[in-house]
């Protein structure tokens, strides 16, 4: 096949001058089509500027001067919900992730956006990647679901009354925990002769509204000979800035994380959020011009495996206990497209005695969870999710397991529109933990509902 459009880089280009989309990546699509029936906003509406070819399409009028970066421009960009199963369908090998991020922030540069739209993002990226500010937060929102006033709101109709976003933002609230206060330990011991020194990535919603999973993965490790570290203070990786284009903020906040990594002097780095991992991986692309941190860039991405490859190349030593359970997993897209990876977690929950795994059907296709794409494109976001729900159900699994915190929220909030049943969700390392501490299946899913 030949190239969608053949490139002449000598015309003038609408883009700035700073990480244009690369025009020999753009080269790299041959308008197969392959992509379509991957992509989550193609399915929805059948609009070929809304799939991963018409926006490739789109880059490539847009660098060679041909079309604006107007309007319309940001609106097909921004339907993206970035989930990478356009890579996963590609037979010529497309980095879309780059593409994608790359035209995100000539979006973001060059593109004004209304001021509503403007003040809510700022809104989002002012808070969500800080956790002192999330701790700050946690307090009322602990006080808004465990009085009952969340319970009330929902019911009385109020909700209605509130713009779009802002009834998403509530519907997707977490379970704040009684201890958001907590902080996992620098050191973690091995439970066994040491075999690795693992370092741990907090991260920043996870480290606040999902701690549990932080001890659950810390206490994994240390089953498996690993000397867990869990620098303090360490920023939010940037996963959420590169993927909504805010590329001086995202950049900044990768050089702290490796600076702090650097000096805790650990082999490998584990990440439990799978868009925090596909972030983290490519660091040395974020920094490629940059010449006092490319290299330590591209080192330290060579050292960050998600949980489950780490648990995978170690040979298990901590005996399973049996788990008599049916879940249904669900593949985190920045697990499966974006890191490739597939095959270790239904390893590791295979080795689980008694355990039943349940797939979903249309498995590669979004839940409509992508970062903040539910909050800022909640309408989307809910029929993905509804389609995802649907599929769920027909299951009839006791729980919903996967390997994002993001994910899992999108799940249970398209489980409490359909109000028919109630599924506890688990982050694929809460499973681990219970079969190696031997926690029966009841205890694990009695502390797991949704209010």
């Amino acid at each position: 096949m030949q190239p969608l459009v053949a490139i002449d880089p000598q015309k003038p280009s609408n883009f700035d001058a700073h990480h244009a989309p690369d025009k020999a990546l753009l080269a790299d699509c041959v308008h197969c089509g392959f992509c379509l029936p991957a992509c989550p906003t193609y399915v929805l509406w059948g609009e070929e500027m809304d799939s991963p070819r018409g926006r490739i399409y789109m880059m490539l009028k847009a660098g060679e001067g041909n079309a604006p970066l107007d309007q319309n421009f940001r609106r097909h960009m921004d339907n993206c919900l970035g989930c990478m199963a356009c890579m996963t369908a590609c037979p010529s090998g497309v980095q879309y992730d780059k593409l994608i991020e790359d035209t995100r922030a000539q979006v973001d540069r060059n593109i004004p956006r209304a001021t509503g739209d403007s003040l809510f993002r700022r809104m989002l990226f002012a808070t969500f990647p800080h956790p002192a500010r999330l701790r700050a937060l946690a307090a009322p929102l602990f006080l808004y679901q465990r009085s009952g006033l969340q319970a009330l709101v929902r019911k009385s109709g109020l909700l209605k009354l509130l713009p779009e976003r802002l009834r998403a933002m509530e519907a997707l609230l977490p379970i704040v925990p009684a201890n958001f206060t907590w902080k996992m330990p620098a050191r973690t011991a091995a439970s066994t002769a040491p075999r690795r020194r693992v370092g741990m990535l907090a991260g920043c919603v996870q480290q606040v509204f999902f701690s549990h999973v932080n001890a659950a993965t810390a206490r994994v490790l240390a089953a498996e000979g690993c000397e867990v570290i869990t620098p303090e203070n360490q920023p939010c990786c940037g996963a959420l800035m590169v993927h909504s284009g805010l590329e001086d903020q995202a950049t900044a906040m990768a050089c702290k994380i490796i600076a702090i990594f650097e000096q805790a002097n650990v082999d490998t780095i584990a990440i439990n959020a799978a868009g925090c991992g596909s972030t983290m991986k490519e660091y040395g692309y974020l920094l490629r011009d940059d010449p006092q941190w490319a290299d330590r860039a591209r080192a330290f991405s060579a050292k960050c495996k998600d949980i489950t490859e780490i648990l995978c190349d170690l040979a298990p030593i901590a005996p399973r206990n049996p788990l008599p359970l049916r879940i249904a997993y669900h593949d985190a897209c920045h697990l499966r497209h974006a890191q490739g990876i597939y095959q270790e977690p239904r390893q590791l929950l295979a080795g689980i005695p008694g355990l039943e795994v349940a797939e979903i059907a249309e498995s590669s296709l979004c839940c409509g969870s992508a970062g903040v794409y539910n909050l800022l494109q909640p309408e989307p976001a809910q029929q993905l999710g509804d389609r995802k729900v649907s599929h769920l159900l027909a299951t009839k699994s006791a729980a919903v397991v996967s390997a994002n915190p993001g994910c899992l929220l999108q799940l249970m909030s398209g489980l409490r529109r359909r109000r028919e049943k109630e599924l506890p969700a688990l982050h694929m390392i809460e499973l681990l933990d219970a079969s190696i501490r031997g926690v029966s299946a009841e205890e694990l899913l009695r502390g797991q509902k949704t209010p």
